[in-house]
């Protein structure tokens, strides 16, 4: 290759646009489900929010997934890695609002520039498989499932309590509320009874909950999330009648062993008994008006201040007879369970509280084991241990007495054993217009009617005047005026739109098919999924991830697709800190990746963010880091530049050929294992970095010199080229390759290089460096610590001392420990 084909000056701006050109007229990113025996391997990112922007959270993410993808390019997989929009949601509404523009070009706006973006960045995407979630091409397909499942009776709608958020104006699912407030907005969560579409996503509970073990390759953290979220118990339920009335309460409780230490009920603010004394009770109604000014959640309901009213019903215990009095509490949702519990404050934190604020009766009816005390006035006893006051099960243990007291009540037709689950079915309808609307007609005569297929998709109407209040589609006759489907008659269209969770959970199988226009899925989708790595934040552990997996077997169980799982390695990355500061999707991103790119090169932004932080962990925003990222690719490229012009300088060098090529191919085993087994891929750079230090410093005055920096140059390009894609394309050239580097394959080492005839043993007293010595590569244990202990540096402060023992690691140190 002529010398004058690496220019002088490294300028990123004017490499990189050349180097994305060639990508984009070659198309080489698109990919098809070929048959040349070449494994498939489908890498996807989360698909951002189109806020017109991309901020560094983004750029850390992506270009995760790109460095996966590219490496696993150079594998030689056929490599899927596609890119969209989850365009649909609030804050395109709210930004439309403000800005009074239709949310759709708002939108398209937003997705042209982050394209750019994208590409700027050096992305390898297959932008013909692009999608957008608003496309009606799109959701068709999403509403056309929605209505077989609803024939199938996984879909149902319902009167229920949401959590509803004041500022967004719409109802949020429990993994939406954070800390009692709105996951976007931030304003305090109300309560409010509204009818609803749920999905039941409680027939899939117990598959969600096995599978989770057939997914080594995501990360325990996430796992242990969704057990906890899933929430499966063993319990009992117990029929608790109703002084004065042919009704029951119904309670769930995993400790029927405290059965005896029952003092009170509580019932949800909805329950019917509760409002059936609230049309009579001004104080009561006041009350449970107050119960909804309170978010719905687990965590909210946790925290919360346990208040509540006594009712002027009572309960019967099952086994006593004893009359229970029930009170209202702020603390039980109707949702969860039935609606009651059974209070018993010896043996509950919770109902402590309660019946301490409301002075209430605290019975003990469990024991410590081993005879210890415990003062049930000061504080509830929780742990497990034997039952007194419990009648015939004194003196049972806590698991003897669950089983016994469960098989007497199941005798009386009081209770039987019970699997429960704290996940709930998810709530789907949203009160906004910018969504995917909800596939129904109701009709006055034939009720709610799914929209056949031939009529889909049902789309947003135009031009619909954002500022009103309340619900805009609810404001539209021109769209929710209509006919039955099955009895011609007049009727309405539903006017919520789908929560946006449900177009993200099955967005990564519509990439390998976007463009069928028949079908939701093909065969093309079996070709690719699952998905061989997902890459996202933690925050996606349960929202997100157990919606995906619930919406996958949904699919396989249409007959879309045959596997299981939707993905089968996960990685969870860490956020961007500056400052100490947690910068996320919500709260937006001070650092702008667009001027960065501007002043230092995509590259540069790439390195930077796969060198400052494992994956896994939160990257530190370092000004210097940057600038240091950048240092090094210049030093690269004048170390290549004046390689091929034969202009390296002789320097002091004691590394023998065999010694050089050895430190090639250990760098490249060692590369190999990190970004393949750990996806460290700071610890990848740091090899290259100390690689590149070494061959700055290798002679090439003769042939053999000058082969041996060649192949480290080399290497270093391959090795970099998945993080670095621009300038290692043009060095590899520089230096000699007729292939682009995107096809060049990955370095192997070789196993006879990296055989060594002798090591450098480090000789440590009491941890201390005290010498080196050089020892066969098959030198026995006993041989290497005689010679370590004569050693010219090891010996006097051996002089008059004890040898305790002898830290040995074969190849490395000795560290010989003396009193």
């Amino acid at each position: 290759m002529k010398n004058d084909t690496l220019a002088e000056q490294y300028e990123p701006s004017i490499l990189e646009t050349k180097v994305q050109q060639y990508w984009q007229e070659n198309n080489v990113f698109e990919v098809s489900e070929n048959t040349d025996k070449k494994d498939k391997y489908y890498c996807l990112s989360m698909f951002p929010y189109p806020s017109g922007y991309l901020h560094m959270g983004h750029v850390r993410n992506y270009t995760i997934g790109d460095v996966i993808s590219r490496y696993q390019r150079m594998l030689g997989k056929n490599v899927l890695q596609p890119m969209g929009f989850d365009a649909f949601g609030l804050p395109a509404e709210n930004a439309a609002i403000q800005h009074k523009i239709a949310p759709e070009a708002w939108t398209k706006t937003n997705m042209a520039y982050m394209k750019e973006q994208f590409e700027r960045l050096g992305f390898g995407y297959d932008w013909s498989r692009s999608l957008a979630t608003c496309d009606p091409s799109y959701y068709r397909w999403e509403q056309w499932l929605f209505t077989k499942l609803l024939k199938k009776g996984l879909v149902y709608q319902k009167e229920a309590v949401v959590n509803w958020d004041p500022i967004d104006q719409t109802v949020l699912a429990n993994e939406q509320v954070i800390d009692g407030r709105g996951w976007r907005s931030g304003a305090l969560v109300e309560q409010k009874s509204i009818k609803q579409w749920f999905l039941k996503i409680t027939a899939y509970a117990e598959e969600l909950l096995e599978e989770l073990d057939q997914l080594p390759g995501w990360p325990d953290q996430v796992k242990t999330m969704q057990r906890n979220w899933i929430g499966r118990s063993t319990g009992t339920t117990v029929s608790f009648k109703l002084e004065h009335k042919d009704e029951s309460l119904e309670i769930y409780t995993t400790r029927p062993d405290t059965l005896f230490g029952v003092t009170f009920m509580v019932i949800a603010p909805e329950h019917p008994l509760a409002k059936e004394q609230a049309q009579n009770d001004p104080n009561l109604q006041a009350f449970i008006e107050s119960c909804r000014q309170q978010g719905t959640s687990e965590a909210t309901m946790a925290t919360t201040e346990k208040k509540g009213m006594a009712t002027k019903f009572n309960a019967i215990h099952p086994l006593t007879g004893e009359l229970i009095p029930i009170w209202v509490g702020n603390f039980v949702l109707m949702s969860y369970g039935h609606g009651a519990v059974m209070s018993v404050p010896g043996h509950d934190e919770r109902d402590f509280e309660f019946a301490n604020t409301y002075n209430l009766p605290i019975k003990q009816v469990i024991e410590p084991l081993e005879g210890k005390s415990h003062d049930i006035l000061s504080s509830a006893l929780t742990e497990k241990g034997s039952l007194i006051n419990s009648d015939n099960f004194n003196g049972l243990t806590s698991e003897q007495a669950c089983e016994k007291i469960t098989e007497t009540l199941k005798q009386l037709s009081l209770g039987e054993q019970t699997i429960n689950y704290r996940l709930r079915d998810w709530g789907v309808s949203r009160q906004r217009y910018w969504g995917t609307p909800i596939p129904v007609i109701h009709c006055p005569e034939c009720g709610a009617v799914p929209v056949p297929e031939e009529d889909l998709p049902v789309t947003l109407p135009q031009n619909v005047d954002l500022s009103q209040s309340g619900q805009i589609l609810e404001n539209c006759p021109e769209f929710y005026n209509t006919t039955c489907p099955k009895c011609n008659g007049k009727a309405k269209r539903e006017t919520d739109t789908f929560d946006t969770f449900f177009e993200s959970s099955w967005y990564y199988a519509r990439y390998a098919c976007p463009d069928n226009d028949t079908k939701m899925l093909d065969e093309r989708a079996d070709y690719w999924l699952p998905v061989d790595q997902y890459i996202g934040g933690i925050e996606h552990a349960v929202l997100h991830l157990l919606y995906a997996r619930f919406f996958h077997k949904l699919m396989r169980d249409e007959g879309l697709i045959s596997s299981n799982e939707p993905f089968t390695r996960l990685l969870t990355q860490g956020m961007v800190l500056k400052d100490g500061s947690k910068m996320s999707k919500s709260k937006g991103n001070t650092v702008d990746p667009a001027e960065l790119i501007e002043n230092y090169g995509a590259d540069t932004v790439r390195l930077f963010s796969m060198f400052a932080a494992p994956p896994e962990q939160s990257l530190e925003w370092s000004d210097s880091s940057v600038d240091g990222a950048s240092r090094y690719l210049k030093r690269l490229y004048r170390l290549v530049h004046s390689h091929i012009l034969n202009q390296a300088t002789s320097k002091p060098n004691n590394e023998k050929p065999e010694q050089r090529r050895r430190l090639i191919h250990q760098t490249i085993q060692k590369a190999t294992r990190d970004i393949n087994e750990r996806m460290t891929f700071n610890t990848v750079i740091a090899a290259v970095m100390e690689l590149t230090n070494h061959v700055s410093k290798w002679p090439s005055e003769s042939k053999e010199d000058y082969a041996i920096r060649q192949e480290g140059l080399t290497t270093i390009c391959l090795l970099l080229a998945p993080i670095c894609p621009h300038i290692t394309s043009v060095l590899y050239k520089a230096l000699g390759h007729e292939q682009d580097i995107l096809f060049a394959p990955w370095p192997q080492a070789k196993e006879d290089i990296l055989k060594q005839d002798s090591f450098v043993l480090v000789v440590q007293v009491n941890g201390k460096l005290r010498d080196k010595i050089t020892i066969p590569a098959d030198c026995p244990k006993d041989e290497a610590i005689k010679q370590a202990e004569q050693a010219p540096g090891v010996i006097k402060h051996l002089e008059n001392k004890n040898i305790v023992k002898t830290i040995y690691i074969p190849n490395k140190l000795i560290n010989i420990v003396v009193r």
